[in-house]
């Protein structure tokens, strides 16, 4: 039985890392490089289709990585679990502080009520967003090397 939640949930942490990864490496370049106000209504519309999912796997990933950690307390790689899950909470933590409000703002965006600096926001979200994307991407190595 631990075999199966700790192959889940490497799964879904990885799945989350590919999702986010896409966004920060696929899809912003695609929508910057859309014409006028193209790009920042794709983001907006982004943000809330994915604000409104990536929350619950965030936490969903969470849970399942303290789940492993206590039903494996005693096995091969549990700090390793431990340190990927203290990682995860350090990518909530940064998406709560620091890329939800750039997030929140940019949803409610139209090239009529956007403020001047909204590409300088965009582009602080983004640089927050790879640092988030490297802190999962770790956690999710982690978990890969605690199934060894």
């Amino acid at each position: 039985m631990l075999n199966a939640l700790e192959v889940f949930t490497t799964v879904v942490v990885g799945l989350m890392v590919g999702v986010e990864f896409s966004v920060a490496f696929v899809m912003n370049p695609i929508l910057n490089a859309l014409p006028e106000d193209s790009g920042q209504l794709g983001h907006a519309h982004g943000g809330r289709m994915l604000g409104t999912l990536m929350p619950f796997w965030y936490i969903g990933s969470l849970v399942l990585v303290a789940v492993w950690a206590i039903a494996g307390w005693h096995h091969h790689g549990a700090g390793l679990v431990v340190t990927a899950g203290a990682l995860l909470i350090l990518s909530v933590i940064m998406s709560l502080l620091l890329l939800v409000p750039i997030n929140n703002r940019n949803k409610s965006w139209t090239p009529e009520n956007r403020p001047e600096d909204w590409k300088e926001q965009m582009n602080r979200w983004l640089r927050f967003h790879y640092v988030r994307v490297a802190v999962i991407i770790a956690a999710f190595t982690l978990l890969v090397a605690a199934l060894a």
